[in-house]
């Protein structure tokens, strides 16, 4: 079974080799783990993989070689929602004077409260309504519906307003080993790169030998200097998952750019705004948080912080307790963000969406006034004025 899985793994373009799969025989005699897939999965993925950047490729390896062995997580959605409640067969297309007319409940713990009756109340599947659990109707509750605001229930998002989301999330990893198509974004990021010579090592000055030997008649006379060192300093957050999809290639640009740009450079993840917690690997993200705590905590003030996200949420999500759409929020998302602020001198948001469309979120406008108005658009122009700012 290991050296299938081990050739499965180099299927994958993990670089894997002999010495890995000794260590995993090693382990696995000395009952290391046993009996779970969950065990063993942590104690190879330790053992085999030596550089993080190859944990997509490592689950997607593991995931193909060992599936159907056991469920990692439990498709608990099905026990409390129908399946045949969530089916999609019609989809209601409002004109905008009637989408205009649909009114929310007003709050989050209003629409909370409504779902919990509901739920109590419904007996069988409805489509095309507007107050069960259904689809493509008006109702808060279900998929592919026009209501303003309301719970997603399944499926992707139509049109951007649900303010809870109920199914079983799975993001992918971005993959720093994406071919650039242009060095250009490379570029961009260069100008964040701070020198100071630190080091104790001597390395060739060639600019100034060649102006010394132009200058002393063409006879050698060779130049050093102190070994200089990239000493900028860079966390990334970068937003996952639903709206940010479109966008997966452009973020697995940037982020391979900037693995290759900033030496001291931390990367986490997080899904619409930043709470109590973040992640460094979407697919076990449920069970490897990291608190936002720590994180601040653990890098200093002279970090550079960038955020990547389209910053088009639900208004609950920046400003409510319990306004994330996937967990319950003891603080709101502004609170956490705050304290970002606080910590770190420099912070900027390179937001995906064109900059014309920023007007038409409420979300987007609260978010820049939360990051002072340093919200830049993703593109090479606005990479540019947002390294800027930060090298100041």
């Amino acid at each position: 079974m290991l050296i299938g899985f081990f050739e499965n793994l180099r299927r994958y373009r993990v670089p894997v080799t002999l010495r890995e799969l000794l260590d995993l025989c090693s382990a696995l005699q000395a009952h290391v783990a046993f009996g779970s897939v969950e065990d063993f999965y942590m104690l190879s993925r330790a053992v085999m993989v030596k550089d993080e950047k190859f944990y997509d490729r490592f689950d997607q390896a593991f995931a193909s070689y060992f599936e159907g062995l056991e469920e990692l997580e439990p498709d608990w959605l099905s026990k409390v929602i129908p399946d045949e409640w969530l089916r999609k067969e019609l989809e209601k297309n409002l004109s905008q004077e009637e989408f205009e007319k649909l009114q929310g409940l007003g709050s989050l713990e209003k629409i909370l409260d409504e779902l919990r009756k509901r739920l109590e109340e419904q007996e069988k599947r409805h489509q095309g309504g507007n107050k069960w659990v259904g689809t493509g109707g008006t109702s808060p509750f279900g998929g592919h519906g026009a209501n303003p605001e309301g719970v997603r229930m399944t499926g992707p998002s139509r049109n951007k307003r649900a303010v809870k989301v109920w199914e079983k999330r799975e993001f992918r990893n971005l993959d720093d080993s994406v071919e650039l198509g242009t060095r250009n974004i490379k570029l961009a990021l260069r100008r964040l790169r701070k020198f100071a010579r630190t080091s104790n090592q001597e390395e060739l000055d060639l600019d100034d030998t060649i102006r010394s030997t132009a200058a002393n008649a063409g006879l050698l006379d060779i130049k050093m200097r102190r070994e200089q060192e990239n000493r900028a300093k860079v966390l990334l957050f970068f937003d996952v998952g639903g709206s940010m999809d479109p966008f997966i290639k452009t973020c697995e640009e940037l982020f391979s750019a900037a693995r290759v740009e900033f030496k001291h450079m931390e990367y986490f993840y997080f899904h619409n705004f930043v709470y109590e917690y973040v992640w460094k690997d979407n697919r076990r993200r449920w069970d490897e948080k990291m608190s936002t705590w720590d994180v601040l905590h653990k890098y200093g003030s002279d970090y550079k912080v960038i955020f990547v996200g389209d910053a088009a949420m639900s208004p609950y999500e920046v400003n409510s307790v319990g306004g994330s759409v996937e967990h319950w929020n003891d603080e709101a998302g502004a609170v956490w963000f705050q304290r970002i602020m606080e910590t770190y001198e420099k912070v900027v948001w390179l937001n995906p969406e064109p900059e014309r469309a920023w007007q038409m979120t409420t979300s987007t406008q609260w978010i820049k006034q939360l990051v002072e108005h340093n919200m830049f658009p993703l593109t090479l122009e606005g990479l540019e004025k947002a390294m800027r700012y930060l090298s100041k």
